[in-house]
């Protein structure tokens, strides 16, 4: 079965996009909202959720703009999940994208768990 691109765009007003940026592109930052625990070895991530590890490999990084990944059990494929930030030019309000792909019957549950996800870092930046 065929993986379903998502889209989901979260608004957080006044964090600057450079505390934002601490969070979803660095190792330390990732491991307090997204992750239990997390080792990185080069370009392999080996993020942990209850000691239970799970290693992606990073694939792209733009300093300041966008974090892409890919978990290992999708390495010979074009899935993978991405963090990029983005300021309204119009209000200069900073947005976290976040691009996933997942089952078409696990669609409810990924937004659910980046929901959740996302509202730890919400409260970890005080947005």
């Amino acid at each position: 079965m065929s993986k379903e691109k998502l889209h989901i765009e979260y608004e957080l007003k006044n964090i600057s996009l450079s505390v934002l940026w601490t969070y979803i592109g660095t190792p330390s930052g990732l491991s307090k909202w997204f992750c239990d625990d997390l080792n990185v070895d080069g370009k392999k991530f080996t993020f942990y959720w209850q000691r239970t590890p799970q290693i992606a490999d990073l694939i792209l990084n733009r300093f300041g703009s966008f974090i892409r990944f890919r978990w290992e059990e999708d390495a010979d494929t074009k899935y993978y999940f991405e963090f990029k930030v983005t300021t309204s030019e119009l209000t200069g309000e900073t947005a976290l994208e976040i691009t996933d792909f997942s089952e078409p019957d696990e669609i409810e549950d990924t937004i659910e768990l980046w929901n959740s996800q996302v509202e730890t870092l919400k409260r970890r930046i005080g947005a």
